[in-house]
């Protein structure tokens, strides 16, 4: 790891990239396509490792793919729960290879009935020549 202080001084251009822009939502959009097709293999494709989730002052980090408990979407069925859709996705910050999503989105049931209504920020970072998700704040 590169010291501190040039990890925290550098001094890319923080206005917003359109192509990057456009790659990393991309990216969120092939994510919740594999969620609602119950791929979690084609989520984790769609992530970088290690891959960090904060909820609250709690923070969950996955080394490697398959961290999903296995009865994820079953448990989630349970709710009523059919699909899940962005209702917005507002980048806030962005590089050529970093984007920072306010996203918002809802779970709906088999009707389209709102079940309940989510906003967190995401990160989309492309490293390797790939873009993933990074960092998910709940």
């Amino acid at each position: 790891m590169r010291s501190f202080l040039s990890f925290v001084s550098r001094t890319d251009d923080s206005s917003i990239d359109p192509e990057a822009l456009e790659e990393a939502s991309r990216c969120l959009d092939q994510f919740t396509a594999a969620f609602n097709a119950l791929d979690l293999a084609g989520m984790d494709a769609q992530l970088h490792f290690p891959h960090v989730m904060i909820s609250g002052a709690d923070t969950l980090i996955w080394s490697a793919p398959n961290q999903h408990p296995s009865d994820f979407f079953h448990r989630l069925k349970s709710t009523g729960w059919s699909s899940t859709r962005y209702e917005s996705k507002v980048p806030v910050l962005s590089s050529q290879n970093k984007v920072h999503f306010l996203v918002t989105y809802t779970r709906r049931s088999d009707t389209d009935e709102e079940l309940s209504r989510h906003t967190n920020l995401w990160i989309v970072v492309k490293q390797n020549d790939a873009w993933g998700i990074s960092l998910r704040s709940y």
